[in-house]
């Protein structure tokens, strides 16, 4: 095969079949097919697509492309879900451990920061010790003693998703669906699954706002998932503003630690709705409850009765975190720095441009610009009003915390803007939408 000759089919819109598509891949892992010319068979995927096989061939050769993981047994079934990402999205500390409480497996593989988007990796490693650097075989002691892990990709699994993930970066192709599920399904799908419920997030804080893109790509993936033998499904989730009451990284361990023992903040409740409603759909398909009715029911219980708490701190203790500081996390949050964002008039909160505020957390330290660089862990922002709800001017929308008073500008003139006050009320957006499956 010569791979200009795949290219050029690509571009005609002449379908590849599984062996072309397996050599570009093999090429991807090894280094053997130059970066130039996979970036522009990537531009030619961008620019005509890829046929439903053709992307359950890539997805396929792109998971088995390096190491994969499996802790499946008889016994156990293994779940996970996957969020295409916002602010202040902190759900797999809630339907991780609900999972684990459930007698499920949920090998999470995350990441970190990206753009406006929080990280569950650097949200983790906020917690003092905690590594979320395994080698597959700790990460299976860990599961089998715990039911859950919260890990990075490892250097072995899915290795030629770094090299065209970063290409896409190069190219202007991020945004293609094809392109975007086959990264996040190959990820997923290398982990063993059974069964993955997907969080496709709309509205102004998501990657795809509109609602018709995030539906295609949420058709796409568990198209993908189904054919690969995986039971998938994935829900349309609102993110029209900052997912329950805080966005950084402590500050949003510690809003997870108060839901998993039991407590019911009003401005969490939003974050409590959307965790519940995933872990239901991770019980069904994973067959720890007969139906997503039962299995909301049973997340609720699981969550209220303190058993997913339990195996949230087991899994925290077993991947080196410090429990002393979750059983004392009011005092653990300690920023240089706080100021406040108030109202600047009276009326309803409208709309937020919820990208902006992501953007602003990232400049308060609790992001980053470019890959490696630290961040500050104490950073972010606890929010105090939602969509619709009225507020009085000088009443306070937003906390700030940074390590020192310099970083507060920018973030506060990013919410000057981001923030929307009309004198007539405005419904929000409903924060549960579609539920998608194969037909």
């Amino acid at each position: 095969m010569h791979a200009v000759d795949l290219i050029r089919k690509t571009r005609d819109g002449e379908p590849l079949d599984s062996a072309e598509i397996r050599f570009l891949v093999a090429g991807a892992a090894s280094g053997s097919i130059p970066e130039a010319i996979l970036a522009a068979w990537l531009m030619a995927v961008f620019q005509r697509g890829l046929t439903l096989p053709e992307l359950s061939a890539l997805t396929e050769a792109m998971r088995f492309s390096g190491e994969t993981f499996d802790v499946r047994g008889p016994a156990k079934c293994t779940v996970d879900k996957h969020s295409t990402g916002g602010v202040g999205d902190k759900t797999s500390f809630l339907v991780a451990p609900i999972a684990a409480a459930a007698g499920l497996y949920d090998p999470m593989i995350s990441g970190r920061a990206l753009g406006h988007t929080g990280g569950t990796l650097d949200k983790l490693e906020s917690i003092p010790g905690f590594r979320t650097g395994l080698s597959l075989d700790e990460m299976r002691t860990v599961i089998e003693a715990t039911g859950s892990c919260l890990v990075g990709q490892t250097a072995t699994l899915v290795p030629a998703d770094r090299t065209l993930y970063s290409l896409r970066d190069r190219t202007a192709t991020v945004e293609s669906p094809y392109l975007i599920c086959a990264s996040i399904m190959s990820k997923k799908l290398a982990a063993g699954l059974d069964a993955l419920v997907l969080d496709v997030k709309t509205g102004s804080g998501a990657f795809l706002r509109d609602p018709a893109a995030a539906r295609f790509l949420a058709t796409l993936m568990v198209e993908t998932g189904e054919r690969s033998g995986t039971r998938t499904a994935a829900l349309l989730t609102d993110m029209s503003q900052p997912l329950g009451a805080t966005a950084g990284n402590w500050i949003e361990v510690a809003e997870c630690c108060a839901l998993l023992q039991g407590a019911r903040p009003a401005l969490s409740e939003d974050l409590r709705t959307v965790s519940l409603e995933l872990a239901a759909w991770m019980l069904s398909l994973g067959g720890a409850a007969p139906s997503v009715e039962a299995g909301r029911e049973r997340a609720a219980e699981l969550l209220t009765n303190g058993a997913a708490w339990e195996c949230f701190r087991k899994t925290v203790a077993a991947q080196g975190g410090d429990l002393r500081v979750l059983d004392a996390r009011r005092t653990q949050h300690s920023p240089g720095a706080r100021t406040t964002f108030r109202a600047a008039r009276s009326g309803y909160l409208s709309r937020i441009d919820t990208t902006t505020v992501g953007w602003a957390v990232q400049r308060l330290g609790a992001g980053r610009v470019r890959p490696g660089e630290p961040i500050d862990p104490h950073a972010g922002l606890a929010v105090h009003a939602k969509l619709g709800q009225p507020v009085q001017a000088g009443e306070p929308l937003y906390t700030l915390f940074a390590a020192s008073e310099p970083l507060f500008a920018e973030p506060l003139a990013l919410l000057a803007r981001a923030v929307t006050i009309t004198e007539e009320r405005e419904e929000p957006p409903a924060l549960l939408g579609e539920v998608i499956v194969r037909s």
